[in-house]
């Protein structure tokens, strides 16, 4: 590992996903660009009752031949869609091969010690705490299952991560409600350019669509409660029948590693991770500042830490979930970081079409931020009919081609959480990384 170092660049060589739009990068990818919307009705007899009845839900995936049998049966679907996105991530940045490569423990063989796992989540798998909860209630305490202890923690896919690809390095988790994927990504981003680390997998996860969380934040009015239209029409981010945000589940990862190392073994850099700001609002339990000013003290942080100029933005991925304040306080404090350019820079909030993924959010928008600087097109923003705030260029209808160098993208959560993110061309840093490898060998 080498030693600390500020000025290292940060790339990213590798993302997964498993979501509500789509299993893998590429279905996420085509859902969100082509305004496809992932919310559907919640038909189960379990949401009954509920006010709300709608949201993204897993589809279509299968975890056979990914962990043993006996694994599988212990974990919940949360960690195995987490180590199903990590998997996807590592085979496209060639850390491993192949769709079911059997023994992992050597994928970062020689360089265990340099690689840390960071586990993003909100609440951890709740349905293995409820469930057995249920358990304790209906038949004592012999009915709790052993692996609770173990897998039940919002830490415990970190360390299945590490023990499946031989990390010896740092492995946890990382919670800041909505905001958590966003803040995992900057911790990696840290480690690596002040030499901590050389490889950091972050993996974004999130399971709150049953009917404890889904109640607890209808009656929080967060959610868009007793909506009876068409369910993909729900999520409405900064349209003036907003009603709240609709939830998803789903998983994410990213493989950051310096520019260095990935120069050094091949790798290829899907897009470079410039920026990282957090801040807090200490303001209230749920609501954001209504200026916005912990969500601009973030995005000012982001853009001074990569040494960027508001006008080098050229997109922003938008918090954007629809709810009534928090739209409104996420533009103010756009407004607050970027002055006059906030409202010329085009804006999308993808969670329109996705839902709202929670901890995993911010990994996930990340994906789709080096997606679009990828393909040069910014997604639209779905179900924006009626803008409420129509001075600011808020993408709709069908994705525009953009000339984009640089894309910031947001995360907000409850308790005053702020994150945010600056994704650069991979071009520049990658020509960069291959000069510096050749000298220094």
């Amino acid at each position: 590992m080498s030693g600390a170092e500020p000025g290292r660049s940060v790339v990213i060589t590798g993302m997964g996903a498993v979501t509500p739009s789509g299993i893998g990068v590429d279905g996420l990818w085509d859902a969100v660009v082509h305004g496809r919307s992932a919310i559907r009705r919640l038909d189960g007899p379990e949401f009954a009752a509920l006010p709300v009845r709608i949201g993204g839900s897993i589809e279509g995936f299968s975890a056979e031949g990914l962990v043993p049998a006996g694994l599988a049966r212990r974990l919940s679907p949360v960690q195995l869609w987490a180590i199903a996105a990590a998997d996807e991530a590592l085979r496209q940045a060639g850390i491993i091969g192949g769709s079911n490569a059997g023994d992992l423990t050597g994928a970062f063989a020689g360089d265990e010690d340099c690689a840390a796992v960071i586990a993003a989540t909100g609440s951890g798998p709740v349905d293995a705490v409820q469930a057995a909860t249920r358990a304790l209630d209906a038949k004592g305490p012999r009915a709790v299952p052993l692996a609770l202890a173990v897998h039940g923690a919002p830490d415990g896919a970190a360390a299945l991560l590490s023990q499946r690809y031989g990390v010896t390095g740092p492995a946890q988790g990382v919670s800041a409600t909505c905001a958590s994927g966003a803040i995992a990504l900057g911790e990696g981003l840290r480690r690596i350019r002040h030499g901590y680390a050389d490889a950091v997998l972050v993996v974004g996860m999130e399971d709150c669509l049953g009917p404890v969380n889904l109640a607890s934040n209808a009656n929080l009015r967060a959610l868009a409660a007793g909506y009876e239209g068409a369910p993909e029409q729900a999520s409405r981010p900064f349209d003036r029948a907003r009603a709240g945000f609709v939830m998803s589940q789903g998983a994410a990862a990213i493989l950051l590693e310096s520019a260095e190392r990935a120069a050094a073994r091949g790798g290829a850099p899907l897009a470079e991770l410039a920026g990282f700001g957090a801040s807090s609002d200490a303001y209230h339990a749920t609501a954001p500042h209504p200026e916005g000013r912990g969500a601009a003290r973030a995005v000012t942080q982001c853009l001074a830490d990569a040494g960027a100029s508001p006008e080098q933005v050229d997109h922003v991925n938008l918090h954007g979930t629809g709810t009534p304040a928090g739209d409104a306080a996420e533009l103010a404090a756009l407004e607050r970081a970027l002055g006059d350019r906030a409202r010329t820079v085009p804006l999308t909030a993808t969670k329109s079409s996705t839902g709202h993924l929670l901890g995993a959010a911010g990994v996930v928008e990340a994906i789709i931020s080096v997606e679009a600087l990828r393909s040069q097109r910014i997604p639209p923003t779905l179900n924006l009919t009626d803008p409420e705030f129509p001075d600011f260029d808020l993408v709709a209808g069908a994705a525009r081609e953009v000339r984009l160098r640089a894309v910031l993208s947001t995360s907000f959560g409850f308790g005053g959480h702020n994150g945010a993110v600056l994704m650069r061309e991979a071009g520049e840093v990658a020509a960069a990384s291959r000069t510096t490898t050749k000298e220094t060998r």
